[in-house]
């Protein structure tokens, strides 16, 4: 028996940050604008790496959408989970949007999904199914706390929890979306009293 079967080589690059600066790519420049040169280049890493690593370039595509996904939409629901105060759980989710809208350390604005992402469903095959897992799991989190708090007496009892749930999500968007056309964190957070009332109204 021949032991002296070569192995592959290891990776000389960090699979997470090169994940992350292909998102970028394919966030300003979209799926079809991102070249194989643009996100090798981006990624610090050959061809041949790539697809060893990540696959086509439609399978690295879906891979960041499960990134972002996992990561970047998640602080804000992380707040909204964890703050004990469901006034200050709203708002801190909020507040963690706006942020995130007006002010991403990579210089992208806006949300990947919303604004990149969803213009390839039925273009892509496996992105409509991605975003729709996305906001569903989004509305069941936000909806299983708004439940935490009507099962405390915190929210009555009649309390639509799937349909707040849903709004703030959609406030979310609208927020992500706002940021992406240049509103300021300033101008974003002007209604924000006015919106965190309208979530927990009865």
């Amino acid at each position: 028996m021949n032991d002296t079967k070569k192995l592959g080589r290891p990776r000389t690059f960090d699979y997470d940050d090169a994940l992350i600066e292909a998102m970028g790519v394919f966030w300003a420049k979209g799926y079809d604008g991102a070249s194989l040169r643009d996100l090798t280049k981006a990624m610090g890493i050959t061809g041949p790496s790539m697809y060893s690593a990540f696959g086509d370039k439609r399978e690295l595509y879906l891979k960041t959408i499960d990134r972002y996904a996992d990561v970047n939409g998640c602080e804000p629901v992380v707040i909204f989970e964890t703050e004990p105060d469901i006034e200050k759980a709203v708002r801190g989710f909020l507040e963690k949007v706006i942020k995130y809208a007006t002010d991403n350390g990579s210089g992208a604005k806006g949300c990947f999904l919303a604004s990149s992402v969803s213009t390839n469903i039925g273009q892509v095959e496996g992105v409509a199914e991605r975003v729709a897992a996305a906001i569903d799991d989004t509305d069941r989190r936000l909806a299983a706390r708004f439940d935490t708090e009507k099962e405390k007496g915190t929210l009555p009892a009649d309390f639509p929890s799937l349909e707040r749930a849903a709004l703030l999500y959609d406030i979310r968007q609208g927020y992500m979306f706002r940021g992406r056309a240049g509103w300021t964190e300033e101008e974003l957070r002007k209604d924000l009293d006015h919106r965190v009332q309208m979530i927990l109204s009865c």
